[in-house]
């Protein structure tokens, strides 16, 4: 097998174990949600989210930016990574202060007396965050997903475990501020355990002004779109309030809970796998539209499923008082598929080095959504809510193409990758939405019961119906196929069973060794070959 084969092979592996990792803490943070969403109000969820709005802008400082030019550039030694380390820490202790000194402005914006003491409980965050960026960056540079994802679920489950215990015993809005900082306290003490690095003194060292440069580019570029992302709390908890804004975030909440869960744990993995394949060649192309395509397969179903099921879903895990969030999930449910779909294009900018295209792009992003927002904000929290939805349909197509443009990639690929997935969701959505209301009594039931059982009765006949066309559209079950030979080479223990017979068999003396062994031996050496190799192996042996 090839390199190209290889490279998939540990990128689908790595991807696989991400995905796992992020589904132990998703099931620890669901759990978490379903006893707070009973403990606490939504005004409690409303407050902490006015301030999050802002801190997690600047705790993002170093984590969006240092953190891929790190993972993308050809050579790190020490004296670099010592470099952006001490940046990173002086940038975050600089914004911690800060953060927390403009906590009284952010209260008389909202005209909320709490969201002072919220802020300088919130920006602890800002500086243990500062504390972990390089580590995790060099780690998962060293392609050791597997470590981070567990630091990733030690703390997601410690700050879980944390928050219930405080809102039971009635901290309030407290107990979320306390999870918050413990989660970056456990991530950041993680960091420096499974990463040996340990920082020397600042120095000259070259390279050190690029890297600065490329990261103020991304950072520049998160910062608009953080802006975008978050402008809808801003304006919905200025114009109706902490409890309002509670229940937005939930239902918000969950428009990005498939992107989270699906998208961001393995886009670390698909940027460091795209940044070894040559840009624009067809390998990186190939490799990069079947990726497209097998995400718009799982992100058209997960979106029209829980455009079908949101509302129940949240009669269900958040209970009666929450029903408001379900009527706002609503208008965001179209859009989830889609909003996966677009997100990758930033991939695009990263991989080939040009964060300064993505940096103006954003810009656009910026312009049409706010303006969306404001025509949105005159029919309350669901106008904005649609909002929402109706950018990433306008922006996706526009997006491909403005970041292809230096690859000579336009926008045909990307049609031809995601255009069946689409329609098949549309039709089996609607059809399986046609047929639960002809069912009357389904449909009229009330209670957790009755929504169960819809959920359950959607779930299998959308499943049902989108499997048959898209079985159509593409003449064959191929595509159905593809997906599930793909399932068991994402599995973690697969991975770990197949390294343990590569060893056992190493030891003994066998030569019949499988092509995974030659791979992982070749691959091995081709990463010692690389002028920081010393950095990156100390890494993976730590």
């Amino acid at each position: 097998m090839g390199h190209g084969g290889e490279l998939r092979r540990h990128a689908v592996r790595s991807a696989g174990v991400t995905v796992f990792s992020q589904g132990v803490v998703f099931a620890a943070q669901m759990a978490a949600t379903i006893v707070l969403a009973r403990l606490l109000t939504p005004a409690d969820f409303g407050v902490v989210t006015m301030v999050t709005t802002f801190s997690l802008l600047v705790m993002s400082f170093g984590q969006n930016g240092y953190a891929e030019a790190i993972m993308q550039r050809d050579e790190v030694d020490r004296a670099l990574a010592t470099n952006l380390f001490w940046i990173n820490v002086a940038a975050g202790t600089l914004l911690t202060a800060m953060f927390a000194g403009a906590g009284s402005l952010m209260a008389k914006f909202y005209g909320d007396p709490r969201v002072a003491a919220v802020a300088a409980g919130m920006s602890l965050t800002i500086f243990f965050n500062s504390l972990s960026v390089v580590h995790l960056a060099l780690l998962k540079r060293a392609l050791r997903f597997s470590v981070t994802s567990a630091n990733d679920v030690i703390a997601g489950v410690i700050s879980v475990v944390l928050s219930i215990f405080l809102a039971a015993r009635g901290w309030g809005y407290w107990a979320l501020v306390a999870g918050a900082v413990a989660r970056l306290v456990s991530q950041s003490t993680g960091a420096w355990i499974l990463c040996r690095w340990m920082p020397g003194l600042p120095g000259k060292a070259q390279g050190t002004s690029s890297v600065v440069r490329f990261a103020l580019n991304v950072y520049g570029r998160y910062s608009f779109n953080y802006f975008t992302r978050n402008t809808d709390n801003l304006l919905v908890g200025w114009r109706f309030g902490s409890t309002s804004l509670g229940f937005y975030k939930k239902a918000y909440d969950l428009f990005l809970l498939p992107a989270n869960q699906l998208l961001a744990p393995v886009s670390d993995v698909v940027l460091s796998t795209l940044s070894r394949l040559e840009k624009g060649a067809a390998e990186y192309r190939r490799y990069f539209m079947k990726g497209l395509s097998i995400l718009a397969f799982v992100g058209m179903a997960a979106g029209a499923l829980l455009t079908l099921e949101g509302k129940d879903l949240i009669r269900i895990i958040l209970g009666a008082k929450w029903e408001p969030a379900g009527q706002i999930f609503t208008f965001f449910g179209p859009g989830i598929g889609i909003m996966m779909i677009y997100t990758t294009s930033g991939l695009v900018h990263l991989s080939i080095g040009r964060p300064d295209r993505w940096f103006r792009w954003v810009v656009i992003e910026f312009a049409v959504t706010v303006a969306l927002f404001g025509v949105g904000l005159h029919w309350g929290p669901v106008g904005v809510a649609a909002a929402w939805t109706v950018s990433f349909w306008l922006l996706t197509l526009p997006a491909f193409w403005y970041a292809g443009q230096p690859i000579h990639m336009g926008v045909g690929p990307v049609l031809r990758a995601i255009w069946k997935y689409i329609a098949s969701s549309l039709v089996a959505g609607f059809s399986t939405f046609a047929i639960l209301r002809a069912a009357t009594t389904l449909a009229a039931g009330s209670g957790a019961a009755a929504a169960l059982l819809r959920i359950v009765v959607a779930s299998f006949v959308f499943s049902a119906l989108y499997a048959a066309v898209i079985m159509i559209l593409h003449g064959g079950p191929e595509p159905l196929y593809g997906f599930a030979r793909l399932v068991p080479d994402m599995l973690p223990w697969r991975r770990a069973a197949k390294r343990a017979l590569i060893e056992e068999r190493a030891q003994f003396g066998s030569n019949d060794l499988e092509p995974d062994a030659v791979e992982y031996a070749a691959s091995s050496a081709a990463r010692a070959s690389r002028p920081d190799a010393a950095l990156a192996e100390k890494i993976k042996a730590s």
